[in-house]
């Protein structure tokens, strides 16, 4: 699939497709602009899809801090001014990427948003654990890669096909995104994400629940949450579980929430199936 390059300010970003009614698209918390190239791939030929590796990751990785979700939605709004997209034009984003996405369509609107298992505010942590423990209880493994390194760009896949999220759903888009992540001499390659910027954004994460609370109820465009019914190792309970997503939905009347069955947290945007839904989602008005 091909796409073209551009750059915003030290910002990497990608052109999806060439019709008129854009998508801008925002991706997870170790994760790249990657992400959404099966969701792109798919889409009808009137739309085409912005997405943008996020400050700290992938070929935006050299930009500074500070990171943080505001810094992020300040980012998505600058791209999405770059690229001339207007009031129709569609926002998403997956998992932190559906934060970051929430906090700017709180700043400006959308024809539509649509958050990817992710963007609603998580339960308060439990006394005595702080921010840094939650995140490695729940990120564990994705902070382990990003401090390793990898002999070839093989072993580097090799390592995500063992990933339970991928096992038995591997397929070409999930290797593209997995090489593009790649950077360093052969013999010591390693992921692009900085491991400082996974951190602090983890952090805004798990200790900004109100800010996050007050995003959503500032936002006036069309709203649809898509959720994945298994987690980010392929669990049995999803990261937005039906407990978690009964109150919004109550809170928010115009909160159109659906989960697309058989999916996990990865495979929401890499699966076929899953994919379909997605797409129809983002291109059609609610």
């Amino acid at each position: 699939m091909s796409f073209e390059l551009d750059d915003v300010g030290g910002l990497r970003i990608a052109r999806f497709g060439a019709g008129p009614r854009t998508i801008i698209a925002v991706h997870g918390i170790t994760a790249s602009l990657m992400a959404w190239g099966a969701v792109a791939r798919r889409l009808p030929e009137e739309w085409s899809m912005v997405a943008m590796d996020l400050r700290g990751r992938g070929h935006s990785a050299s930009l500074p801090g500070p990171y943080g979700l505001p810094r992020h939605a300040e980012d998505v709004l600058r791209v999405a001014d770059h690229v001339g997209a207007g009031p129709d034009a569609v926002l998403t984003g997956h998992s932190m990427g559906a934060y970051v996405a929430a906090l700017a369509a709180a700043e400006r609107d959308f024809a539509r948003v649509v958050l990817v298992d992710g963007g609603l505010p998580f339960p308060p942590l439990p006394a005595g654990v702080d921010a840094d423990e939650a995140m490695e209880a729940t990120l564990g493994p994705a902070l382990a890669r990003l401090r390793q390194t990898f002999p070839s760009a093989d072993a580097y896949v090799d390592f995500f096909k063992a990933h339970p999220a991928f096992v038995g759903h591997w397929n070409a888009d999930v290797e593209a995104y997995v090489r593009y992540d790649l950077a360093g001499p052969d013999g010591a390659l390693r992921s692009r994400v900085a491991p400082e910027a996974v951190l602090q954004d983890g952090r805004w994460l798990r200790l900004e629940s109100e800010a996050i609370a007050a995003a959503l109820t500032a936002i006036t465009s069309p709203l649809t949450l898509l959720r994945a019914p298994r987690g980010l190792l392929n669990q049995d309970v999803g990261m937005l579980p039906d407990d978690l997503a009964r109150p919004w939905a109550a809170r928010l009347p115009g909160l159109r929430d659906e989960v697309i069955p058989d999916c996990n947290h990865y495979t929401i945007l890499f699966d076929d199936r899953c994919v379909s839904s997605i797409v129809t989602h983002l291109t059609t008005p609610s």
